[in-house]
């Protein structure tokens, strides 16, 4: 539920259309449109970028806002704001010179002020004051600030950001993070102009008023319309408008029920690219008529999963029809072997094809959370040493494989094994089976229902409907993510298990992932597990206190990258053992694709709020739909491109060194 960022998955990601991004000052195709007109699945509760922790939010304001840095088309940071930075050597204080010729300007392009680095502090201490979704991303990062956060010190200039002038700024840390400047690119960290905050007061970042907020970015916020659209025009003053080639945007509100209109408004020329669904019933036309043009994107870092609530206290929606129903399942749910066996139990190839179809299906499944290519350990990639770890905590998991592409979890005999402890253990304890998991959908959502349907199917088969029942309750999409994505609280999260839920990452290092699962990250845990706080007893029975240690030991240590990649891979080896956070898919991944969109032509990363999914800055349009060789063909030189690209900006670290 992409940075920040718990996604909502009703629909699952639309936007990414793995057209990656190019910095190119040239224009757009000859003869293409300048307008790019797509969907969105997911309306904003608030537009104050800095306080929400959600997609829905960041996904809207990305376009209008930028931060210090972004990325190139090869995932390089590059100046945005800042046109320079420098870190010290021992890597505590990095400096950001902040560019003249940045400025705000309101959603009707008047200009309002210059952008100076007194509004990054702005941004940082609004973010605190209002205790931001998203301040796990900084909170133990910069000096001072859990204290602020925490009450400890009222004073934020003891906190460790300062504009030193008007085009400098400072951050401190507590301890070196070579990841840091990938976090620059995440919403919190954006800047806010503080005369315009005080004017606004509680109106600042209304959630579909895009006069609520001042924009500094490639494109102004026009106009939204909650279920139905959303409007952006360039900003003809940016800075850097020359690499802008899009004058207007439209996403419209996509519900899922009509998956066919996606196809059928790219063959009008309504949309600029269309997600496809080979379930669908006119897909074989679809198929057939542009059988050349259908591409699969690459599996993202972003990831759809299936969480398990351990503290179920709401039951508005639910199939059970007793107390004695309602306290087996939580038994169970408590039970490893039990939550073992449902890992084990779960079809994920034929879950993805509800969505990819059969071809694209494999190529989308996940089975860890933390994507196994997401860092380099030495010579090992991280799923590599997950796999090692993971192993060493039962026999179960010996011979698991756990790579990209392919169903390494979905083993019958390994779940049906491991269930037949958990029903043994938990008749002991006076369970009567069958065990019923509620499980909620948004009934509009096609994509949705099948997966469910999918899901349910399987784990009934593989267990037995007479010892495990999924049932799943069809609601609107409002009620839908009001238990889940934006239930206010814990005792709001009504379910047993959810898939409305995934988790883009904020910036390169594991812990973007696993941090969010601590059991003081309250805002994710009540969304992913159902509970909040370290000391609920549900968390300490099924350990969370063993991953909170193991998370932090890996966090501390900075000096050596990879063993601290393999701490975090121990913290990942645990989540796997346990089954609270079940992997399903890439979110999005392997989906196919129409696009009118230049291959690799936009910013390219796997982290943060910059990226060709959701930020059309670079991105170019072209007249006719991309051919699935030309796709392919810009790909492979793209790769290469990218490895030389990578390898050239590593070194150049060095010169950024006071």
């Amino acid at each position: 539920m992409r940075k920040s960022r718990v996604l909502a998955l009703a629909g699952v990601s639309l936007l990414a259309v793995g057209v990656l991004a190019a910095c190119s000052s040239s224009n757009s195709s000859k003869g293409a449109s300048t307008a790019y007109n797509y969907v969105y699945t997911a309306d904003p509760e608030t537009l104050d970028y800095v306080t929400s922790g959600k997609a829905s939010t960041a996904d809207f304001v990305t376009n209008g806002v930028d931060g210090l840095l972004e990325n190139d088309q090869y995932g390089n940071f590059v100046p945005s704001v800042a046109e320079s930075w420098t870190v010290s050597k021992d890597g505590l204080t990095y400096t950001y010179k902040i560019r003249k010729d940045a400025k705000w300007y309101t959603s009707e392009g008047e200009e309002y002020a210059n952008v100076t680095a007194q509004d990054f502090v702005t941004g940082l201490k609004h973010a605190a004051d209002k205790k931001s979704e998203a301040l796990y991303l900084v909170q133990q990062s910069v000096k001072g600030l859990d204290d602020y956060v925490n009450g400890k010190t009222t004073d934020f200039s003891t906190v460790g950001v300062k504009a030193v002038d008007d085009h400098t700024l400072q951050y401190t840390l507590n301890q070196p993070e070579p990841q840091w400047n990938s976090k620059t690119t995440s919403q919190i960290m954006w800047p806010i102009n503080e005369e315009f905050l005080t004017k606004q007061g509680d109106k600042f970042g209304q959630s579909t008023d895009p006069t609520s907020i001042l924009y500094n970015g490639p494109f102004l916020m026009k106009s939204v319309t909650a279920k139905s659209a959303v409007e952006y025009q360039k900003n003809e003053n940016y800075w850097d408008k020359e690499n802008v080639h899009i004058d207007t945007i439209k996403l419209s509100y996509f519900d899922g029920q009509d998956q066919d209109s996606l196809a059928r408004s790219f063959k009008d020329s309504v949309y600029t690219v269309a997600r496809l669904y080979p379930t669908s019933s006119n897909y074989a036309g679809v198929e057939k008529e542009f059988k050349d043009n259908i591409f699969f994107t690459p599996p993202s870092a972003g990831v759809a999963v299936m969480g398990v609530n351990i503290d179920r206290q709401s039951y508005n929606h639910t199939s059970k029809t007793s107390d004695a129903q309602k306290a087996a399942t939580k038994k169970a749910i408590l039970n490893k072997d039990f939550r073992q066996a449902l890992n084990f139990a779960i079809d994920r190839t034929s879950y993805s094809a509800q969505i990819n179809g059969e071809e694209g299906a494999p190529y989308a499944v996940r089975n860890t959370y933390v994507p196994p290519t997401f860092v380099q350990v030495g010579e090992k990639s991280f799923g590599d040493v997950v796999e090692e770890k993971v192993a060493a905590l039962g026999d179960e998991w010996k011979g698991v494989n756990l790579d990209d592409g392919q169903d390494g979890l979905f083993n019958a005999e390994k779940a049906k094994a491991e269930f037949a402890k958990a029903k043994a253990a938990l008749q002991a304890e006076g369970v009567e089976f069958p065990i019923h998991l509620d499980l909620p959908v948004a009934q509009t959502s096609k994509p949705m229902v099948n997966r469910a349907q999918s899901l349910k199917q399987s784990v009934e088969k593989t267990l037995g409907a007479e010892n495990v029942v999924v049932d799943i309750q069809q609601m609107s999409e409002d009620d839908l993510y009001n238990i889940t994505y934006y239930a206010p609280n814990a005792a709001g999260e009504d379910w047993d298990i959810s898939t409305a839920v995934g988790w883009n990452p904020d910036y390169q290092d594991p812990s973007t992932y696993l941090d969010i699962l601590k059991t003081t990250a309250a805002e994710t845990t009540k969304t992913y597990l159902g509970f909040e706080g370290a000391d609920n007893a549900a968390a300490k029975q099924v350990g969370m206190e063993e991953f909170d240690r193991l998370v932090d030991e890996a966090g501390k240590e900075t000096s050596d990258v990879a063993t601290r990649y393999e701490k975090y891979a121990a913290a990942q080896a645990w989540l796997t053992d346990n089954s609270l956070v079940v992997p399903l898919m890439a979110n999005p991944g392997a989906a196919p694709f129409l696009s009118r969109v230049e291959p690799f032509s936009g910013a390219y990363a796997q982290t943060g709020n910059k990226t060709s999914s959701t930020y059309f800055k670079y991105m170019k349009l072209k007249s006719d739909a991309v051919t699935k060789k030309d796709y392919d063909s810009a790909r492979e030189k793209w790769l290469k491109e990218k490895e030389e690209s990578n390898a050239k900006a590593q070194k150049d670290l060095e010169s950024h060194v006071e």
